[in-house]
């Protein structure tokens, strides 16, 4: 028996390992439903990967058993994630951190379609950006957020990286693509390195990427994914003004996900427009014991002066602190809506 046979019969036996996997996967969300889904199932594969007598890298053992799990649970239960797309956009690299290589990532052109996507049933997901740590938050998300159609169900703090990217040289570029808000973020390299150059706005960073593969003298902002896609040299990598930019995308459903012990949720309320109305709604979160750690205004659609706020703090919706909060903010808000009780993100 030669090495080829005996790695081809190798390869055999890992197949039928995924195989029962799969089959594992299907008896397990058919007993249980959705009480250990498709995310905590890749928290419990990157658990167990730092193993001392492996040959193969943590980062390689790591995305080998994501795709698997992904996959496997993409076979027993076929579901779709809407982002904003292109392909190799943010969106979709954040979709791919979150819920794997294995799950049917289906791209829509705007904010409000992923949201529509998820209403009408199209998509059992969506995944968009909340909030940049350098421009804040995201107006299109907390606007259709406040409609109130579907939940957050999770969160992601993705690093985002921006990087210069052409068939150029850097002296002969004469236009820089992206989207506004990738130039914004690296408004200071770009005034600094980049002086007279002409800088263009797209729809995505990968719109921007794909037109500077196609005509001399164009480079691109956008992701190192995006760069491989259509064949682009790096010119030079990780161009953010801010060494810590994070954006964080919101993970839209319609169910609710269990108390975890390490949550947090996502509330809307209305106040009346009278003199001291918001700080008597502050003090009921003080006398919960609730810490804010995020709040947000937003103006009434038609309404001039008049505001809604979208808070965030520690902790379920279920769990007695929120619950007796929730109680008295309705009796003394015009409007509460719970967005989402969610597992605290992580940052990839």
């Amino acid at each position: 028996m030669n090495e080829s046979t005996d790695l081809a019969n190798l390869d055999r036996k890992i197949l039928d390992l995924i195989n029962q996997r799969q089959r594992l996967v299907a008896e397990l969300l058919h007993r249980n439903g959705e009480s250990h889904g498709l995310k905590e199932a890749l928290v419990d594969a990157e658990a167990i990967v730092d193993r001392e007598d492996a040959m193969l890298s943590s980062s390689a053992q790591q995305s080998i058993l994501r795709h698997i799990v992904s996959a496997c649970y993409q076979a027993a239960r076929p579901e779709q994630v809407a982002f904003l797309g292109p392909v190799d956009s943010y969106s979709h690299l954040a979709g791919l951190a979150y819920f794997g290589d294995g799950m049917q990532l289906t791209p829509v052109s705007s904010i409000g379609a992923v949201f529509d996507a998820v209403e009408r049933g199209d998509c059992q997901y969506g995944i968009v950006p909340i909030e940049n740590s350098t421009d804040g938050r995201i107006v299109d998300t907390l606007g259709k957020l406040a409609d109130g159609e579907v939940n957050i169900t999770g969160e992601l703090l993705l690093a985002i990286h921006h990087n210069l990217l052409s068939h150029s040289a850097s002296d002969k570029i004469t236009q820089v693509h992206s989207k506004p808000q990738a130039l914004s973020q690296c408004r200071g390299w770009l005034a600094a390195h980049m002086p007279g150059v002409e800088l263009v706005e797209t729809a995505s960073t990968a719109a921007a990427a794909e037109a500077a593969s196609t005509t001399p003298g164009i480079a691109a902002v956008a992701s190192l994914a995006a760069g491989t896609r259509y064949g682009l040299e790096v010119v030079q990598a990780s161009i953010e003004d801010n060494r810590n930019n994070v954006t964080r995308f919101a993970v839209l459903g319609s169910g609710q996900p269990d108390a975890t012990g390490d949550d947090k949720t996502t509330l809307l309320f209305e106040v009346e427009h009278r003199p001291g109305a918001l700080a008597d709604v502050m003090g009921i979160f003080r006398d919960c014991e609730l810490n804010l750690t995020w709040i947000e205004s937003f103006p009434q659609p038609g309404r001039p002066n008049e505001y809604f706020f979208i808070v965030e703090f520690p902790g379920h919706q279920l769990d007695p602190p929120v619950a007796n909060m929730l109680t008295t903010l309705g009796q003394q808000t015009q409007r509460v809506a719970v967005l989402g009780s969610y597992p605290v993100g992580r940052k990839v």
